[in-house]
């Protein structure tokens, strides 16, 4: 009996790897001989390196400039000419220091120079994992560190953040890098949003980077404009990205990947399944096992596993949750497709517990389920008998 392990991660608490790794444990407890695939995904935002370097690829390190310019230790990863690029570990609101907000200046400078260390390294095929931005720059920060340039009316080069594109007059496109003429972009993102307007970048996830109503206004007027002049150095490609779906994605870090870089957009846990190779493992498998922290309302809509289940259906393999908590009743989970379902805290009820503890009850719940197969396995033998 061969199982699967394709969780995502529970935020706060453990890595997508570490949760499977406590699940194996579990189930290798109650069910020593159980052939066990630890495929751990995610959702192309945070722990999507980890995902695909548990799949083969290799971490490569880079020091590249935070949202608000200070040095960070970022990574991206590599196999072949295939690069995996997070945004969240160089431009996003878990590397800000001492996690201060900053709505107006954070930059995604070092998330181009994460793509310039990629080009570097050979890569021409590049994803972006744009989840998790601290910033609401339109990606203008990525671009500058790819060579275009941004001004204002006194020919002064422009300041990080999204703020400063208010005063814009002038966008150079020319510096480009020219390496980027032979590369394929995949924006790996759930979100549909336009660049603009009530469900625009600033509009719905400015609050989230600490933007207050007066930053939210002034940002969507800044990012108004980056867009008009944009649309003057590129013409078409700019003004069909506009409203194109993923748009508004990483405050708008979607609209310059889609409008300069040409990158198509795709799910997210689309492109995690296939760089893992998840799909060509599950014929032949009796389980699947997905999850993640919160199993509520937001995971029904492209979420990992949701993803994950949708393929394992496909295959005709059952799939199982485990989360640390879940707001979805029943028949909710049952119509997603889930087998089962099993919460943290159905066994801890205070969920700073769970969090703290989630290793430890994960090995439970990996237990348990181990017992479950060990004695469906039994049963089947008997009947064969």
């Amino acid at each position: 009996m061969r199982v699967i392990l394709a969780p995502d991660k529970f935020k706060g608490s453990l890595s997508a790897p570490e949760v499977a790794r406590h699940l194996a444990e579990g189930l290798r407890s109650s069910y020593p001989g159980l052939d066990i695939e630890l495929m751990p995904v995610a959702d192309g935002g945070e722990g999507t390196i980890d995902a695909v370097v548990a799949a083969g690829f290799t971490r490569v390190q880079a020091s590249v400039q935070g949202p608000t310019g200070e040095a960070v230790q970022a990574e991206f990863a590599v196999r072949g000419e295939v690069a995996v690029i997070e945004m969240a570990s160089a431009s996003g609101l878990a590397v800000l220091p001492d996690g201060r907000l900053a709505p107006l200046a954070a930059s995604t400078y070092g998330t181009g120079q994460l793509v310039s260390a990629a080009l570097d390294h050979g890569c021409t095929d590049i994803v972006l994992g744009v989840g998790g931005s601290a910033s609401t720059d339109g990606g203008a920060g990525m671009l500058a560190a790819l060579g275009v340039t941004f001004k204002d009316a006194a020919g002064k080069h422009l300041p990080p953040g999204g703020g400063a594109l208010a005063t814009v007059t002038n966008i150079d496109v020319t510096g480009l890098d020219k390496r980027l003429g032979g590369v394929t972009f995949t924006l790996a993102s759930d979100v549909d949003n336009p660049l603009l307007g009530p469900e625009g970048a600033a509009a719905i996830f400015g609050p989230q980077k600490g933007a207050t109503p007066e930053h939210v206004a002034h940002l969507e007027n800044a990012l108004e404009r980056y867009f008009r002049i944009m649309a003057n150095a590129l013409g078409t490609a700019a003004v069909d990205a506009i409203d194109a779906p993923g748009a508004g994605a990483a405050g708008g870090t979607g609209y310059a990947a889609l409008a300069v870089l040409s990158a198509k957009r795709r799910s997210g846990i689309d492109v995690v399944l296939g760089l893992t190779g998840l799909a060509e493992r599950l014929p032949g498998a009796s389980l699947v096992i997905t999850g993640e922290g919160s199993l509520d309302e937001q995971s029904l809509f492209g979420k990992a596993p949701m993803g994950v289940g949708a393929a394992a259906r496909a295959a005709g393999v059952a799939v199982v949750a485990v989360c640390g908590r879940t707001t979805l009743d029943a028949e909710t989970l049952a119509g997603a497709g889930f087998a089962g379902t099993h919460a943290l805290t159905d066994i801890e009820p205070d969920t700073s517990l769970c969090m703290k503890n989630a290793g430890t009850l994960l090995a439970r719940i990996g237990a348990a389920i181990g017992s479950d197969l060990a004695r469906s396995g039994q049963e089947k033998e008997i009947s064969h008998v």
